[in-house]
């Protein structure tokens, strides 16, 4: 029994559980909804929180200890001999009996011990998944029976599922905290190791790129230079380009479509502009290293111009179109969220169109917009796959945009990439960069919030 045949079951009955609560509700009172305390839906959700609440926390916790419990059950069935392997053979071991059991490949010869031990594993999990279906749909079968029979007239329904929602929305925003938190400790600390290792001096104004070291002390290999500034430079400079293929495009394109377009042209020209958004990148990576970055070549050799095959400026240009319905669609809304009435009064004071825009809709849909850039700008510093595939992986310090160079997000991939101890310093390079990549987007972001209350405060 799948889990999600599970869940739609519990569902279900959650759908059961409210019409019952709610029809109870009302034949208490003979249909004078005046006579309860609270409306009857709230007494169907009510009955249906009941039902299906208790039965979703049994099986989150029933599906996180079911692998470690299961597990456990099938090294005591293996002979003695096996279960005091060490721990990294006896994981292989067991990595094998389940890949066994599932039917796909495992690492090592297929003996008796082995199918056996793949046999009551199998067994296991299905008897486990047959007593999870039993008891979570019993608990919540009768956890709604109960919250049935318990319906009054004077009960605080209302009161109640309002308390469980605002529990569950508490939840929500602790657990998201929370996990934000988790990423900046995590990274903070294997940062720090790396620190450790390297000087932050040296890493935050190093002008050379090289993070090869050697993995083993008998090896012979670099020691390794891991001076960040060539990534950094490279990650602005095609961002750099980037805003300024889509910021200019973007807003223009929202301006005619919120202010001069037809009401027909719009409904088709912004879903196909919204359209380049769904584009997935990899796409935008073929299409700058096979036609964008080749044009760019042809015509630089034409010119008398030295242009890379794989160049700052065709991964900016490509990355630029791709993020324009970020900046435009945005803008778009913001501009039309800007009243009608001020447009009415500037054009009562004889101002043109383009003076009405230009003095009263974009100092009014400024922070609107300004957010749309940050949003691009941030899409545009994270973005992967275009700068592998037309900018390169060269760690150049050069601000001419037709030589390859490289960014932060591509180098964190490619040091995470392959097996690498995990306490090298080339491994741990890769958490010093997100940090200081995280240090810069959050600079931004308040800069970014400094412009907007200005502005906002100039606007009221």
């Amino acid at each position: 029994m799948h889990t999600s045949t599970l869940i739609i079951l519990l569902l279900g009955l959650m759908s059961l559980a409210y019409y019952f609560g709610r029809k109870r509700s009302l034949t208490l009172v003979g249909g004078k909804v005046r006579d309860l305390h609270s409306l009857p839906s709230y007494y169907g959700m009510q009955t249906a929180m009941w039902c299906g609440i208790p039965a979703l926390i049994l099986l989150a916790f029933w599906l996180s200890f079911e692998e470690s419990v299961v597990t456990g059950m099938v090294v005591e069935s293996l002979p003695q001999e096996v279960q005091n392997l060490p721990p990294e053979r006896l994981d292989l071991v067991l990595n094998d009996v389940r890949n066994l059991s599932q039917g796909d490949i495992v690492s090592s010869t297929v003996d008796q011990t082995m199918q056996q031990a793949a046999d009551h594993y199998t067994s296991l999990m299905s008897i486990s998944h047959m007593a999870l279906f039993v008891v979570a749909l019993s608990v919540a079968i009768l956890a709604g029976l109960w919250a049935q029979r318990t319906i009054t007239r004077e009960q605080r329904a209302r009161n109640r599922v309002e308390k469980a929602i605002n529990f569950f929305l508490l939840s929500s925003s602790t657990l998201a905290i929370f996990t934000t938190v988790g990423i900046v400790l995590s990274v903070l600390f294997e940062s720090v190791r790396f620190f450790q290792q390297i000087p932050v001096t040296e890493f935050l104004f190093g002008l050379e790129w090289s993070p090869q070291t050697a993995i083993r002390p008998d090896q012979v290999g670099s020691s390794g230079v891991f001076g960040s500034v060539p990534l950094f430079a490279g990650t602005m400079l095609i961002t750099l380009i980037a805003m300024i293929v889509a910021v200019p495009i973007g807003l223009m394109s929202a301006i005619y479509m919120a202010e001069y377009a037809s009401k027909h042209f719009r409904t088709l020209a912004k879903p196909v502009l919204e359209v380049l958004a769904g584009i997935p990148t990899v796409v935008y990576g073929f299409f700058a290293a096979l036609t964008v970055a080749p044009f760019f070549r042809d015509l630089g050799t034409d010119i008398g111009l030295t242009v890379s095959s794989e160049s700052a400026l065709a991964a900016g240009v490509v990355m630029g179109i791709m993020i324009i319905p970020f900046v435009s669609s945005l803008s778009d809304d913001v501009i039309n969220a800007v009243p009608q009435a001020m447009r009415d009064g500037s054009y009562g004071l004889g101002a043109t169109r383009s003076e009405t825009i230009r003095n009263v809709i974009i100092p009014a849909a400024l922070p609107g917009i300004v957010g749309g850039v940050l949003l691009a700008v941030s899409r545009a510093i994270g973005e992967t796959m275009i700068v592998v595939m037309a900018a390169g992986l060269s760690a150049n310090l050069t601000a001419n945009p037709l030589e390859a160079v490289t960014t932060v997000t591509v180098q964190i991939v490619t040091l995470l990439v392959g097996d690498q101890e995990f306490d090298s310093a080339k491994t741990l390079a890769a958490f010093a960069l997100a940090l200081v990549l995280f240090v810069i987007t959050l600079a931004l972001n308040m800069i970014a919030l400094h412009i907007v209350r200005k502005y906002r405060e100039q606007y009221e």
